[in-house]
């Protein structure tokens, strides 16, 4: 588990997708993953000290374990990042799950989050499917970690679906 968030951390995380990827695929059955990137955190950081960004990564861990379902696994991927793996979901279950959590986190009253650039604590999202051609699950990741940084470039605060390779799609 991670030390400071209570989640699983990335090595878990990392059997656990590669386990359920093979049981998705060799039962045909859907699986997502969202890749969750927090807005802004080094300027949080920088401006309010490591204490108050452990702070919010706590908050926000709470948040999110509230959102996601049981069977889903929310792990710590590193820093500000954060996945979910979600089980017999298809794509667009997974971008309603995003938003839901993005929506949570910014409708939460955070500490200091009226000086963030976009004057609250945001999330980028980045969601892939199984069922969009990947046949691996490092694929699979790496569509999710490309949508997620489109995500950033397209102004962040938003969920964005990669449909394959270079097909980004955002959430409306």
């Amino acid at each position: 588990r991670d030390g400071l968030t209570g989640l699983f951390n990335y090595r878990y995380a990392q059997e656990r997708l590669e386990e359920e990827f093979d049981r998705a695929t060799r039962f045909e059955r859907e699986l997502s993953v969202l890749f969750i990137d927090l807005d802004h955190f080094k300027f949080f950081n920088d401006a309010h000290g490591h204490q108050a960004g452990d702070e919010i990564l706590q908050i926000l861990s709470g948040i999110m374990t509230k959102s996601v379902r049981e069977s889903d696994t929310l792990a710590r991927w590193g820093g500000e990042e954060f996945i979910v793996i979600a089980l017999e979901t298809a794509r667009e279950d997974a971008c309603r799950l995003a938003e839901r959590i993005r929506m949570s986190v910014i409708e939460y009253s955070f500490p200091n989050a009226e000086q963030q650039p976009l004057g609250v604590i945001s999330l980028s999202i980045g969601v892939a499917s199984r069922s969009d051609g990947t046949d691996s699950y490092e694929k699979l990741l790496r569509l999710a970690d490309d949508a997620v940084y489109s995500a950033k470039d397209t102004g962040r605060n938003r969920t964005v679906f990669c449909s394959g390779p270079k097909q980004m799609n955002p959430v409306k």
